[in-house]
């Protein structure tokens, strides 16, 4: 087949590299400064957007790299001017795991924006447009691409029906584009092919698949999208692709070469990007997700891949991993009760952390969380279905649940930032920072107020061990042996209250 010069109607992609791809591998751990070495050859890609910032990037920055989260934007738009920026938006939850104030939400977006993001892709976890309409009025408001997610998951509720008018809703409600956002890799080819299929014949505005191969299911699931007129795919780059992840960049685009839906990119430079994050993953293997190949476990029970890890991680906490199949079979059983909602952020924790309580306590609904019974209050949205009457009971008793949207509920929340994060914020980033985040973000303002950003303890210690030596040389009037001390052969990890590496000549300091 011969490559048409102009094809009539060329895919779309958007990579997940920056974001997305890391976040599902590597526990989000992807530090900034590996990104930029190779920015520049992305921004000469031609990608419709990269995903770089939102969902866990947020709190990981501060929590576990020491960053301020806002100057990734920055830092990376620079070299990558040419490039439209997207982001996770958990509509009224931002990038957090429960409700905030209007301000709040208002003016994280606004100076998300101004720093350099173009598309929001604001998704409730629940599917409740109630907490995504503020988000997207915002959004809107600001000049940015509003991009409404619809939050793909299967049962008794969800048909392709029930899509259709969620979609129906958000484009009525200002989206400028609609993702199918399947984050459990769940769609099948044909679902996808029908979804697809009923969207573009009811809507005028752009359709985006965003899918993980943790099934197995989501390269193909995309080829039959494509064929139903799909405009937009998310892939990642082949070196952070697949498992967890998504399908490789790469593939898709040599799938459609020479045909009317050619992307146009160049796959020689797809493989030079590759190529570095390549070695760059190698850095972050201590985080690598310990899936290697397809996990059909989340067909029986709806769980994303990310869920499966951190269920590993809490039952090895407890000592407890024996128990990992008795709690991928308590999993479903909940997500019934709670009312079959999707399991994304933070609705999976709270159906993932009520099933690993029922099983290692081994009985059903003995414990239940503050966040278990505030979802059954409805203080996170309108479930999909309704709550097991007998659960609801034992949970909050004979109290009704709310029935207006749950941020109505809410008082501003900036003024009271304002006031106590005080001299900490050099602006309202910082504030907002505080705002979402208060037990993350005022360590990292306060390692950061004590100098260079909490590496400042380097220079502390090397200037205490230059002054011990010192004195032992003024004591034994002896000329100075050993190596010089070296501040570079020493770092100080952030959260982890310890040195690494050794100070030469300080008595071994580790």
């Amino acid at each position: 087949m011969s490559n048409p010069p102009n094809p009539p109607n060329p895919l779309k992609i958007c990579d997940l590299m920056l974001r997305d791809g890391h976040q599902s591998l590597l526990a989000t751990r992807m530090r900034t400064d590996d990104m930029l070495p190779i920015a520049e050859k992305i921004d000469q890609v031609g990608y419709w957007a990269v995903e770089m910032w939102g969902g866990a990037t947020f709190d990981s920055a501060m929590r576990f790299l020491d960053e301020n989260p806002w100057d990734r934007i920055r830092r990376l738009k620079e070299r990558m001017p040419n490039t439209p920026f997207m982001m996770l938006l958990r509509g009224q939850n931002v990038v957090g795991y429960h409700h905030y104030p209007d301000d709040v939400v208002e003016r994280f977006i606004v100076h998300a924006h101004a720093n350099g993001i173009d598309v929001f892709r604001i998704f409730d976890a629940l599917n409740d447009v109630r907490n995504m309409r503020w988000a997207m009025e915002v959004v809107k408001r600001e000049g940015a691409h509003v991009q409404a997610a619809i939050s793909y998951t299967i049962g008794p509720p969800y048909s392709i029906d029930y899509f259709v008018e969620l979609a129906l809703k958000l484009a009525e409600m200002g989206a400028d584009s609609i993702c199918i956002k399947d984050m459990a890799g769940l769609i099948t080819p044909y679902a996808a092919y029908e979804l697809v299929r009923r969207l573009k014949a009811e809507l005028d505005i752009p359709i985006h698949l965003h899918s993980h191969a943790t099934s197995g299911m989501a390269t193909t699931a995309m080829l039959k999208a494509v064929e139903a007129g799909v405009d937009i795919v998310d892939t990642a780059i082949s070196s952070l692709s697949l498992t967890t992840s998504h399908p490789p960049t790469e593939s898709i685009v040599a799938m459609l070469k020479e045909t009317e839906r050619d992307t146009g990119l160049d796959l020689d430079l797809l493989a030079e990007i590759a190529a570095h994050f390549a070695k760059v993953r190698r850095k972050y293997a201590r985080f690598e997700s310990g899936m290697f190949g397809v996990d059909v476990r989340v067909l029986q029970y709806q769980i994303p891949g990310g869920m499966l890890s951190n269920l590993v991680s809490q039952l090895r906490a407890q000592n407890a991993e024996d128990k990992y199949e008795e709690v991928l079979a308590e999993v479903p059983r909940v997500r019934a009760e709670l009312g079959y909602p999707p399991l994304v952020t933070p609705s999976s924790q709270i159906v993932g952390t009520q099933a690993t309580l029922n099983v290692l306590l081994g009985e059903r609904y003995k414990v239940i969380p503050k966040e278990v019974k505030d979802y059954i209050r409805g203080l996170y949205g309108r479930p999909p279905a309704p709550i097991d009457p007998e659960v609801k009971r034992k949970a909050i008793g004979d109290e009704e649940p709310i029935d207006c949207r749950p941020a109505d509920l809410l008082e501003p929340g900036m003024p009271k930032a304002w006031e106590e994060i005080g001299h900490l914020a050099r602006n309202e980033e910082d504030v907002i920072s505080y705002a979402l985040f208060p037990q993350v973000a005022r360590p990292f303002l306060e390692r950061r107020a004590r100098g260079s950003d909490g590496k400042e303890p380097v220079v502390a210690a090397i200037a205490g061990v230059l002054l011990k030596r010192l004195k032992e040389q003024t004591a034994t009037a002896a000329a100075p042996t050993g190596p010089a001390v070296s501040p570079w052969k020493t770092s100080w990890r952030p959260g982890s209250g310890r040195w690494w590496g050794i100070i030469d000549g300080a008595g071994g300091l580790r």
